[in-house]
């Protein structure tokens, strides 16, 4: 719109005709209440005339008016008639207009509103006055006698509110009908105006006529071809471009296309074919024409067509070297988004190959140094090079197989490419010396099967040559060319990033793999109170820092631990070493389970807080740490945040023991707890670490039974358990590192173990040593008779001394013999060195001297100290094992 005007010619078009409708549906609107006024009007006049005739000549009339009250008889009658004839009111009046009758009684007796002269002439005479009822249209009729003269007036009416309401409720069926009419009318307008809209496209005057103005200069300015044709094959239209690439005369417009002498004839065969042609190419002369054909259906059948024409020539040159430029980007893309898919250096060469074959070269081979294949730095040489991947249009080639170390010649292309850095391109095999002195009947066999060009690139990353690349050619005839050398340089450029990336990976994969592997068990120890199963197993992308442990304890006793520290990586496999040895440290100290835990969550703890966990976030671990001792048969177990243990009984049943989960360790703030369990003798405890019972395609419920199906058979050992469960639950491919330790429970003889209870005296101690040195003798360990005599001695003696009741001594016989004497005092006794003038505290150190290792530990009762003598023929028990000062032969 500019202002209040439409910018369209159908705009205004429509605005006209509406305004025309409107004017004419008002007109007719006025029109037809006028009329029904002046119906109405009329009507009621006559109404008003019947009703009062009627009543004039009624019977009885005269004789009514007769009567003393005329107005007694009337009034009724007149009333009910005024009723039954629908008009408002019916007055009988004498001839000097006194009223007999009136609808208001009070204006009975009264004068009569209105013009009485015309009826008293005999005549009837209707008017509309202000009377009683408003304003009143009123018609008054004479009453004769038998001899015509006027006796009385009888005037009947309708108030003029009545008639006007009748006007008014005929009103909304005139404007009903009226807008009706108004809509036909407008919609009829509206179509009307759409489709010359469509005709003018929606053009106001002004723009239709600027664009008939500016037509033939478009038309004629545009670098493309237009034609338009009928459907009789003439030429309607033909711009300038169009006259210029056909080569059409002056006069071609309005002409047949077969009479054109000049027009290429596959032009003008698809000219006349009026067939949809897009960017068909068409030569006509010494030009290349892109052609578009369309037909044109006004009516819906085709009337001629519409053409346009461009010259393609020069476009074609541009297209091709835009083609190649867009092959080489996609290749470079393919190469980026396929090359280092993963950190394995033998997987990264074999994509590069492939991704080049068959859009780059027929074939591609890798050539690695040996080194770089172990994750270590290349020795620069050419001597040490091994075909790590081949790749190719066919699988028969004579080019060097994968897996051949290769020492190339310093006159080979690849060579000089390992010592200057530079890519080499080679158009034609058959001419180069060098290349051909490498192994003459190997490349004499690779020119006979057809490869003739080379591209040899070197692989090099950080300053560091890793390797060699060869792309050769066969199918092309045309050789490699300097286009061809750039995109080679760029493509092995990006490999060589990611070949580098797996060589450091694998490096440090081996070091992490070497780091935690130290620091997990070599060998598990010697020990009688358990048969031991384990495997360990990384995570595929990476150590991390699952652990297990077999500790021996004091008393045949055995310490088993797994944990678990959270990420993979040097850090997790470090951190697990420092746990392992804190819980070795800890488990010296002959801890029950709680408190052990408590303590190493105290020390995970100082490690958060020193900041010495890798990036600066928490450490995560977890452990479940037990204690078994053979000769009670009696496991104690507590857990911080790790999964459950499961115990296998002999029968093949598989229970589930309630142990305190604890939090993970380094949270601190809560206890920890033991759970006390009594296992039989070859019932199996089984510990593991998340990574066995975790997977994505389960969860954490479905593998603890899964677990529990590969352990329920019984007559099982610890290694066929061990195979049973990894083959139920291992994953192939494992995301999270799996450790898993089966202990089968082990009892020790009845006539290995003897305790005595000692009297609370000094003189306990020597019956105590003879009833030793007799069990000994029982043993057949005479030897360590005396050695064991002393140690005793010392222990009840310190026992009774500063000790308190009760006193208990026990021997145990296993791989060492193990004297404890137990009372019931916290109280720790040190080691410490006399002096030369002290008459005492030489005890425990003669106990040290004696035993291999001796120490205390604290139960609900009090303590044992404990003291371990090496068998007489072990690896440890040395010939003559008393100390030189105490031995006489020495002396």
């Amino acid at each position: 719109m500019t202002g209040k005007h439409p910018r369209t010619v159908a705009g205004q078009v429509f605005l006209l005709q509406a305004a025309v409708v409107v004017l004419l549906a008002a007109g007719a609107v006025l029109a037809l209440v006028l009329q029904s006024r002046h119906d109405v009007d009329r009507e009621a006049r006559t109404l008003s005339v019947g009703v009062a005739e009627t009543f004039a000549h009624s019977l009885g009339l005269r004789e009514a008016l007769k009567a003393p009250d005329p107005s007694k008889i009337l009034q009724p009658l007149t009333e009910e008639m005024r009723k039954r004839a629908g008009v408002d009111f019916i007055v009988v009046m004498d001839t000097s207009g006194i009223r007999y009758t009136h609808p208001q009684p009070e204006r009975i007796g009264k004068r009569f509103v209105g013009t009485i002269e015309p009826s008293l002439a005999g005549r009837v005479h209707t008017e509309s006055v202000r009377g009683p009822l408003g304003q009143e249209i009123q018609a008054v009729v004479p009453v004769t006698s038998a001899d015509g003269k006027v006796v009385a007036l009888v005037s009947a009416g309708l108030t003029v509110e009545n008639v006007t309401g009748v006007v008014d409720r005929q009103l909304p069926v005139i404007l009903g009908v009226s807008a009706a009419g108004l809509g036909l009318a407008t919609v009829g307008t509206a179509l009307i105006t759409r489709r010359l809209q469509r005709q003018t496209h929606g053009l106001g005057p002004l723009e239709m006529t600027r664009m008939y103005e500016h037509h033939d200069a478009v038309l004629h300015a545009v670098r493309e071809g237009v034609l338009i044709t009928d459907a009789d094959g003439r030429l309607v239209l033909a711009n300038d471009e169009a006259r210029r690439l056909l080569a059409l005369p002056a006069d071609a417009e309005g002409r047949d296309i077969r009479r054109l002498p000049d027009l290429d004839k596959r032009v003008a065969g698809l000219l006349l074919s009026g067939r949809v042609a897009t960017d068909e190419v068409l030569a006509a002369g010494d030009r290349l024409l892109v052609v578009n054909q369309r037909p044109t259906m006004p009516r819906g059948q085709p009337e001629g067509a519409v053409v346009t024409i461009r010259d393609s020539t020069e476009m074609r040159i541009l297209t091709g070297r835009a083609e190649a430029a867009r092959r080489r980007l996609k290749l470079l893309y393919d190469a980026g988004i396929g090359i280092g898919t993963s950190l394995d250096v033998e997987r990264t060469a074999e994509e590069l190959a492939d991704v080049a074959v068959p859009r780059f070269a027929d074939y591609v081979t890798v050539d690695l140094a040996d080194p770089v294949l172990h994750g270590d730095e290349p020795t620069g040489t050419s001597a040490d090079m091994r075909r790590t991947a081949v790749s190719g249009i066919s699988d028969d080639q004579p080019l060097y197989p994968r897996g051949k170390l290769i020492d190339f010649l310093p006159s080979t292309p690849q060579a000089r490419g390992l010592g200057t850095g530079q890519a080499e391109l080679v158009p034609n095999l058959a001419d180069a010396p060098g290349w051909l002195a490498q192994d003459p009947p190997r490349t004499q066999s690779v020119i006979d099967y057809g490869i003739h060009s080379l591209i040899t690139a070197p692989l090099k990353a950080r300053g560091v040559v890793l390797g060699v690349v060869n792309f050769w050619r066969s199918q092309k005839p045309e050789p490699f060319d300097d286009d061809d050398l750039s995109l080679a340089e760029e493509l092995v450029a990006r490999a060589a990033v990611s070949i580098d990336n797996a060589r450091r990976y694998t490096r440090e994969h081996a070091m992490a793999v070497t780091l935690q592997r130290s620091l997990l068990p070599q060998a598990l120890p010697d020990q009688s109170a358990v048969d031991v199963a384990h495997y360990y197993q990384p995570a595929q992308s990476g150590v991390g820092g699952d652990w297990f442990d077999v500790i021996p304890l004091p008393g045949s006793r055995v310490a088993l631990v797994v944990g678990d520290v959270v990420g993979h990586g040097l850090h997790a496999a470090a951190t697990m070493g420092r746990l392992r040895t804190a819980v070795h440290n800890f488990s010296s100290l002959d801890l029950p389970p709680d408190e052990l835990l408590a303590r190493l969550d105290e020390l995970v703890q100082r490690i958060d807080h020193d900041g010495d966990v890798g990036d600066g976030g928490m450490l995560g671990a977890t452990c479940l740490y037990a204690v078994y001792d053979p000769v009670s048969q009696h496991c104690a177990v507590g857990r911080a945040g790790h999964p459950p243990p499961l115990v296998v009984r002999p029968d093949g049943t598989v229970d589930i023991p309630q142990v305190p989960a604890g939090p993970p360790l380094g949270l601190g703030g809560m206890p920890f707890e033991t759970a006390e369990l009594n296992l039989s003798e070859g019932s199996q405890l089984v510990f593991y670490t998340d990574g066995l019972i975790e997977d994505r395609t389960r969860d954490i419920d479905e593998g603890l039974e899964l677990l529990r199906a590969a352990l329920s058979h019984p007559g099982r050992r610890p290694e066929e358990s061990c195979r049973a469960v990894l083959d139920a639950l291992l994953p192939a491919r494992p995301r999270d590192d799996v450790a898993l330790l089966i202990a089968q429970t082990r009892t020790l003889d009845a006539d290995h173990v003897i305790e005595w209870a000692v009297p609370f005296e000094p003189s306990a101690v020597g019956a105590m040593r003879a009833v030793v040195v007799e069990k000994l003798d029982e043993w057949g360990l005479s030897d360590l008779a005396f050695g064991t005599e002393l140690v005793l001695s010392e222990l009840i003696t310190n026992a009774i001394r500063y000790g308190s009741a009760p006193v208990r001594v026990r021997l145990l016989r296993d791989r060492t013999l193990t004297c404890e004497v137990s009372d019931g005092s916290s109280t720790s006794p040190h080691l410490r060195y006399a002096a030369t003038t002290d008459e005492g505290g030489r005890g425990l150190f003669l106990v040290a001297q004696l035993s291999r290792r001796w120490g205390t530990r604290y139960t609900p009762e009090g303590k044992v100290i404990w003291a371990e003598q090496p068998l007489p023929g072990s690896s440890e028990g040395p010939e003559n094992q008393l100390p030189d000062f105490l031995d006489a032969d020495a002396i």
